[in-house]
């Protein structure tokens, strides 16, 4: 039994552990406080059982299993935290590591299996912390009379429930380390340029950060289209009272039709995905890329890196592994590429469509947002270790390569759990996986106690980086084409192309 500021609750020792589940760090976001910053939880008399996780926040479909659905309780509590912790002990201080899932911004839920913390706080002897923060329009779509970035708003609460409550569970609220995956790392990216959150960790890793962040006009634009789905005004009056479901179906209805906003929405059109931070001079007032330029967070220290080949399980996905036109190719270079399509086809000579298609999408999308963080972080007088995974997905015969979110797996040990099933087809993973599985949670875990990761930081000369494979090494960046070609780009928030209707 552990005493929170908010009342006892009681938690239950599981494989050496002892694990906290679904306490409230906020109220719930509904009723009057729907689409308000989160307010504190209520106290609670009595104890309160910690053993199941929280609801999970409305959100989209994606792949099976990822959101967590099953054996989860129903309701509206949505934002709750849960602990595993090697003793609930005072006098103990462990380091402490606060997990934030991906998911595009429009789903995830702590409690999903492929998120199970038991293998990081046992292997090294910390604190772990997973919790839950609103989701697509109820988290992130601009909705006049209510904060932007409500999801980013509720991740501070989170941090700020850590601070004051996790000595009681034995971890040091001075030594927290904050890392998270895709959507999870650009909310990372989010908090290291948030006044908010200044002070509320120490340490963080950004797993595959995602460069598109909105700006106030395309960010309103877009909600605008998300509530004319069903016939209403983006404004609290008009959403208040609407069933949480409608807003998810309306994010649904939308997001298969946005690749014919391009003309409006430019790069964002193609993502299909109407939900990300946005810069709204507020919340979050400039890009984080531009925030640690200029020394923010300098006392962070920070991993980020990416996978080498991210874009390809989202072209498995669609069915097109390998069916890449000319054509597509073609258009995905003219939409992204910063040199034009000559530049790449240049930087990339003899590469097929398939290749050019993947690269230029990967390279937009995760890997030079990635070293850029790293770089800016660097530039404004910060410390920074980079990594790159170049080891395959065993799934669908090493098709996949070393695809968008194969680090999850790998580095929480839930092979047989969510995006596990997918990229290692539910089989035994191999003694190679297994090692490199354990050398990410030993680098992790050493980070989060130390800032040491194992490799030495990055710098602008040797641009060393760890390249995690069946044989990890220290090496140059691998993708230095790719370097070359965005060496000069800058990341801005995507912008509304055109106003007219």
């Amino acid at each position: 039994m552990v005493r929170t500021g908010t009342g006892s609750v009681r938690g239950r020792r599981e494989d050496g552990l002892t694990v906290f589940r679904g306490i409230p760090f906020a109220e719930p976001p509904v009723g009057e406080a729907r689409f308000a910053a989160p307010r504190p939880a209520r106290a609670w008399d009595g104890i309160r059982e910690a053993y199941a996780f929280g609801p999970p926040p409305p959100q989209d479909a994606g792949v099976a299993g990822t959101t967590g659905h099953v054996d989860v309780p129903v309701g509206d509590d949505w934002l709750t935290v849960n602990v595993w912790t090697p003793a609930p002990d005072p006098a103990v201080h462990r380091p402490v590591m606060v997990w934030i899932y991906g998911g595009a911004y429009k789903l995830g839920h702590a409690g999903s299996p492929g998120y199970d913390a038991r293998r990081i706080a046992e292997d090294g002897d910390l604190v772990v912390v997973t919790f839950n923060y609103r989701l697509g329009m109820e988290g992130f779509a601009r909705i006049e009379g209510a904060p932007a970035n409500r999801g980013l708003l509720d991740q501070v609460a989170a941090l700020e429930w850590v601070r004051e409550n996790i000595a009681a569970f034995g971890g040091d609220p001075d030594q927290v380390t904050v890392f998270g995956e895709s959507a999870g790392a650009g909310s990372v990216a989010s908090l290291l340029a948030m006044p908010s959150a200044t002070g509320l960790f120490r340490r963080a890793i950004a797993q595959s950060v995602p460069g598109t962040f909105f700006s106030d006009e395309l960010a309103r634009d877009i909600a605008t289209a998300l509530a004319a789905e069903l016939g209403l005004r983006p404004t609290v009056a008009d959403l208040a009272a609407v069933d949480p479901d409608r807003l998810v179906k309306a994010g649904q209805s939308l997001a298969p039709k946005m690749p014919g906003y391009v003309d409006r929405w430019g790069q964002a059109a193609p993502t299909v995905t109407p939900y990300s931070p946005v810069v709204d001079g507020d919340v979050l007032p400039v890009m984080p890329w531009q925030a640690l330029a200029s020394g923010a967070s300098r006392d962070v220290d920070l991993i980020v890196g990416h996978n080498r080949d991210e874009n390809r399980l989202f072209t498995a996905m669609a069915g097109k592994l390998g069916r890449i036109t000319e054509e597509r190719a073609s258009a995905a270079l003219g939409l992204y590429a910063p040199g034009g399509e000559a530049a790449y086809r240049a930087a990339y000579p003899g590469a097929s469509a398939n290749d050019l298609y993947e690269r230029v999408q990967t390279d937009w999308l995760f890997a030079m947002p990635s070293l850029h963080l790293a770089e800016a972080h660097l530039a404004g007088g910060g410390r920074s270790h980079v990594y790159e995974l170049t080891w395959p997905a065993p799934g669908d015969g090493g098709a996949l390569g070393a695809c968008h979110a194969l680090d999850v797996p790998l580095l929480f040990g839930t092979f047989q759990a969510d995006l596990g099933l997918l990229l290692f087809e539910g089989a035994e993973p191999s003694p190679e996986a297994r090692a490199l599985s354990s050398r990410f949670r030993s680098s992790w875990t050493s980070f989060a106690r130390t800032g040491d990761p194992g490799w030495p930081a990055y710098d602008t000369e040797r641009r060393l980086v760890r390249v995690l494979d069946a044989e990890p090494a220290v090496a140059p960046y691998p993708g230095e084409a790719s370097r070359r070609l965005w060496e000069d780009y800058e990341f801005a928030p995507l912008p509304l192309v055109r106003t007219e209707a």
